[in-house]
């Protein structure tokens, strides 16, 4: 399993990755793991001001629907078109090509209460 250090991680299994002043949100390697294959991403919530541990959207299995939680207050600023066509990119790559959204940040501080790679797999052991 894969758990990128440059990434943070949520309890909830969400990672982000900060690029300057924005950053790209997705599931983690774990997750889609769990959830097994996944079939459709909803989000709506384009161009909407998120706060932290919000739902932004939802992820649906062949077998479950998930809820999606915001790491960080922000707001949505692109929602990664390639998952309407191709949702199983999730399943495949995880970090890359299965991002979910691109969000601008409201408070980088948030960022600090986020668990480092190693913190989650701490958790995710348990």
């Amino acid at each position: 399993m894969n758990f990128p250090v440059d990434l943070k991680y949520t309890k909830d299994h969400e990672w982000i990755r900060v690029e300057g002043d924005v950053a790209y949100v997705g599931i983690t390697d774990y997750a889609q793991g769990e959830l097994g294959e996944i079939v459709y991403v909803d989000i709506t919530t384009e161009g909407e001001t998120v706060a932290q541990e919000e739902v932004f959207g939802t992820i649906e299995a062949v077998k479950t629907v998930s809820d999606l939680f915001m790491p960080v207050s922000g707001e949505v600023l692109e929602v990664n078109a390639e998952l309407e066509d191709a949702p199983e990119l999730v399943n495949e790559d995880a970090y890359g090509k299965g991002w979910l959204i691109k969000i601008s940040f409201t408070d980088a501080s948030e960022l600090e209460e986020l668990l480092s790679s190693e913190d989650y797999q701490k958790l995710i052991a348990k």
